[in-house]
């Protein structure tokens, strides 16, 4: 059949519908020799007969695509933006700069000098926090002076629990080899134990060498490792020295005033001075706003009759809430504090410590205090991650696992560990958060949302009686009174929502080079 003949056939084909179509409307039909496309699908669309088949399909066929384009567009764009928002949290929570931009006054990386010079920056405190930074700036080129109040080895009972994930961050700075030849022991896990039963944690720890692990160790000797090492940098100073306020000028720190080991007041001065003296800090209220639960211990000491003999250590209670200073940054237990239930204080302090350096890496004029102190504003929100996780994880524990008469309570006890004994996915889930492998709050969101379904379903079996209904509203009511007042102090908007926060966008401000 040729194309002519294709062609009339499809004008008689169109004529004889062209017809029905007239005959319906009540039109005598006319013979039509050339029939097109456009003009027929108007008679069409203008006829009752077609109209509203053809309409309403083609308005339900184009809704239908529209909105499956809409909903493809926009999870396409949620996806994209999360993987650039994470991959940038990432980037910056951990930034790799090269060695040429840090700053060294003999132009290399080592902190090899002749000596400390005109000092950029005062540390105050060397404890963990304290001597780790001072070996990490030190490392990178800054000319540091260190001001701990007692150089001997301390002789407490904390900081002797480091998480895997702060051994991680110890390794990253450079300090693996502090945990060596102090009698750390290596441990891989938990067992909790309840009513004769027991609930074996597991540090999740398969993807990582064997020497990858939690360690135990006495803390004086760890903490004297950690100051050797700095105190072995020629750009390093460590002295004893009492802190007894913060050098100001027209609102902007400029050092310290301190008493030296003979008791004379002196004062050393510095762009920028970090105070990281502990838990017991005198400094803290200057540049933080405590928020210390109003717990008392004083029952407790009392009771001890005889002197040193039961050794106590009291536990602090303090969410970070930052006042911003032009000079002085805090940071440590000195800032942050959590309960020592899960032993991640010196996890979050390291990891800060490589926030703090790797902000600083960039900068070659600390000079200007306002601009440094806006730029890093950044470090409040990039250490969420590590820092809400572990928090909120101890601070819940304590409070679940602490004595009570209240049957909710029990409730609550039971639930969590009968979580943990499923073992797999949700006993491995919880432990990499808390040994600050996993330190993603969304994941600590979703365990404690998983397990407030396990434990109503358990206390509606066998069967959802209105007892049993009560028993699982108050379950929920006593969790929720738990848990989110701690992510309310934490900060909602940082833990979760860290690329709203405008602070997250800080660049490093410009400056002279030296």
């Amino acid at each position: 059949m040729t194309a002519s003949m294709k062609e009339d056939k499809l004008n008689y084909d169109l004529q004889l519908l062209y017809a029905k179509i007239d005959k319906f409307r009540g039109v005598k039909y006319k013979n039509r020799r050339t029939i097109h496309w456009f003009p027929f699908l108007n008679k069409c669309c203008s006829s009752l007969f077609f109209f509203p088949y053809i309409v309403l399909k083609s308005m339900a066929e184009q809704y239908i695509v529209g909105v499956a384009g809409v909903i493809a567009f926009l999870l396409g764009f949620v996806f994209l933006v999360r993987s650039w928002g994470l991959s940038k949290l990432k980037k910056a929570g951990s930034m790799e700069f090269p060695k040429e931009s840090c700053v060294n006054k003999n132009g290399n990386g080592d902190g090899e000098g002749e000596g400390v010079g005109t000092t950029e920056i005062i540390i105050v405190g060397a404890g963990v926090a304290g001597a780790a930074l001072a070996y990490s700036l030190g490392k990178d080129g800054r000319r540091v002076r260190v001001i701990e109040r007692d150089l001997n080895a301390p002789n407490r009972i904390a900081g002797e629990g480091l998480m895997p994930g702060g051994y991680l961050k110890l390794i990253e700075l450079g300090l693996g080899d502090c945990v060596d030849e102090i009698d750390a022991q290596q441990i891989l896990g938990y067992t909790l134990y309840k009513d004769g039963k027991d609930a074996p944690i597991s540090f999740p720890l398969e993807k990582f060498q064997s020497h990858v692990s939690a360690k135990n160790f006495h803390n004086g000797r760890f903490v004297q490792r950690l100051r050797k090492k700095a105190a072995s940098l020629h750009n390093v100073s460590l002295e004893q020295g009492t802190v007894t306020s913060l050098l100001e000028e027209n609102g902007i720190i400029k050092g310290v005033h301190y008493k030296d080991k003979s008791g004379q007041m002196l004062t050393a001065s510095a762009p920028l001075t970090v105070v990281c003296d502990g838990c017991f800090s005198n400094l803290r209220r200057s540049l933080c706003n405590p928020k210390v639960l109003p717990e008392a211990y004083n029952s407790f000491i009392s009771a001890i009759e005889k002197k040193d003999n039961i050794r106590i250590m009291p536990n602090k209670i303090m969410a970070g809430a930052p006042h911003l200073t032009p000079g002085a940054f805090l940071i440590g237990d000195a800032f942050n504090t959590r309960h020592a239930i899960t032993g991640g204080g010196m996890t979050v302090a390291l990891s800060d410590v490589v926030i703090l350096r790797d902000l600083l890496r960039p900068l070659h004029d600390l000079s200007d205090a306002s601009a440094i102190c806006k730029y890093l504003e950044s470090f409040y929100t990039l250490r969420k991650p590590m820092s809400s996780t572990i928090n909120t994880l101890a601070n819940v524990l304590h409070k679940v696992f602490s004595a009570s008469s209240d049957p909710a309570m029990e409730n609550m006890q039971q639930t969590l560990f009968g979580y943990l004994k499923l073992g797999g996915f949700f006993s491995s889930g919880v432990s990499a958060m808390f040994s600050g492998l996993c330190p993603r709050p969304l994941s600590l969101a979703f365990h404690f949302f998983v397990m407030a379904i396990y434990g109503v379903g358990q206390l509606l079996l066998p069967f959802p009686s209105p007892k049993r209904l009560l028993d699982g509203a108050k379950l929920l009511w006593v969790a929720s009174r738990v848990f989110l007042p701690i992510i309310h102090s934490e900060g909602i908007r940082q833990m979760f929502f860290p690329l709203t926060v405008p602070a997250y966008y800080r660049t490093p401000p410009k400056g002279k080079k030296i």
